[in-house]
Parts: C-alpha cells; sequence; structure tokens
C-alpha cells in the first residue's frame, strides 16, 4: 500500500521538508487570513515555480 492510498488520499501526495521558519510563519499566517489550506498555497507557489523555470 503506497502512503498517499494509507491516507485516503487519491490526487494528492504527502510529502515532509523542513523549511525557513520565518516564511513558515508567513505561510501560516496568509492561510489564516485567506482561509486556503496550506496544502493548496504550497500548490500555488510550486506551480508558479514551474512555470518560471518553464517546467510544467
Amino acid at each position: 500500500m503506497t502512503n498517499a492510498k494509507k491516507y485516503g488520499l487519491v490526487n494528492r501526495t504527502r510529502i515532509s521538508n523542513a523549511v525557513d521558519t520565518k516564511l513558515y510563519e508567513k505561510l501560516t499566517e496568509l492561510s489564516k487570513e485567506t482561509m486556503i489550506p496550506i496544502s493548496k498555497l504550497l500548490d500555488k507557489a510550486i506551480t508558479l515555480l514551474l512555470d518560471e523555470y518553464d517546467k510544467k
């Protein structure tokens, strides 16, 4: 059983990573202010990064 299926995820993949503490605090605050889950904000950030490097 894959990790994603173990957690009932169909279209998502669980990852674990360490990020700059201040960036994480700002991300958390943005999530609270916009009521957008951190996972969705990270999806958007990754999409923008891939677009910047034309790797989508």
